[in-house]
């Protein structure tokens, strides 16, 4: 299953935190890249590299100029569009319908264009209760039960109960 991310309206100045905890938790749950639409911030995207160069994996991060060409191009290749909105169907609905599929996972930021509504597959809640599109995220990719890979890491930990602990050490 492919899946990749699309985050809509960043904003360097006041999303820069919330945008990169969504590149991160895409990443860690399995999705293979996020593509950023809003303002094009290189602090957000050297970030998320750096964090791929020190942690593995092949996660990428790209700024996108029209969500409508990222549709249709995935469209095109098979994917089913996700929109994670607080005003959609129940999560584990949509989880049955799109297991093993590919998928572009849409969350928001600010407003979110009224076309994404009606261009997307699904319109999927978490909850219908106001809610943080990092959360969203990461109970929606959580639900897919993808397999992360992390090929190429620098630095790897060893579950503990107490502590770090290290089994590949950072140079």
């Amino acid at each position: 299953m492919v899946v990749a991310v699309a985050r809509l309206g960043h904003r360097s100045k006041r999303d820069k935190r919330l945008s990169t905890h969504c590149a991160l938790i895409a990443r860690a749950f399995g999705a293979g890249r996020m593509v950023y639409f809003g303002e094009k911030d290189a602090v957000l995207e050297a970030s998320v590299r750096g964090v791929v160069s020190r942690w593995g994996g092949s996660f990428e991060i790209e700024h996108g100029n029209s969500w409508k060409r990222l549709f249709n191009e995935e469209k095109k290749r098979g994917a089913k569009i996700v929109h994670l909105t607080m005003y959609g169907l129940p999560y584990k609905r949509v989880l049955q319908s799109v297991k093993g599929k590919r998928l572009l996972v849409v969350i928001g930021s600010k407003k979110v264009p009224r076309g994404i509504y009606g261009e997307a597959n699904y319109n999927c809640s978490i909850t219908n209760q106001p809610h943080s599109e990092a959360g969203a995220l990461a109970v929606f990719l959580e639900g897919l039960g993808l397999q992360s890979r992390f090929r190429g890491a620098k630095l790897r930990l060893k579950p503990s109960a107490r502590g770090k602990r290290f089994t590949t050490k950072y140079k």
